[in-house]
């Protein structure tokens, strides 16, 4: 069964950049789409990115567009979440989760596995 770590987590002060990486073991990650998720005090957990098994398809949430993007290096096993101009809302764990459906959506049915989250903070 896929196993996913997340890395890359940390305080960083409004208009900062940070870059999440989810790295997989335990099986294929070619096989899966990779969503990431965001979950903030008090909030439903939410989807933010989305990449497809090869990477040609992403999808995002109306508010990181623009300042985050996705991406995915399947011989490294590992897909990334580079988020620039963060806001104090940006704050929230982050969850990577893989999916074999081939549906573009955060449905999170969709999603077998899952990461702990790490957690981000955008404070002054």
């Amino acid at each position: 069964q896929l196993q996913l770590v997340e890395s890359g987590g940390g305080l960083v002060q409004p208009g900062g950049s940070l870059r999440l990486s989810c790295a997989a073991s335990g099986s294929t990650i070619d096989n899966y789409a990779i969503g990431w998720f965001r979950q903030a005090p008090g909030k439903e957990r939410e989807g933010v990115s989305r990449i497809s098994r090869s990477g040609g398809v992403e999808l995002y949430a109306d508010s990181v567009k623009g300042r985050f993007t996705i991406s995915r290096d399947n011989a490294k096993a590992t897909v990334y979440l580079q988020m620039n101009s963060l806001k104090l809302e940006d704050t929230a764990v982050y969850y990577c989760a893989a999916s074999r459906s081939y549906t573009n959506t955060f449905f999170v049915g969709n999603y077998v596995s899952w990461g702990k989250g790490i957690q981000v903070t955008v404070s002054s």
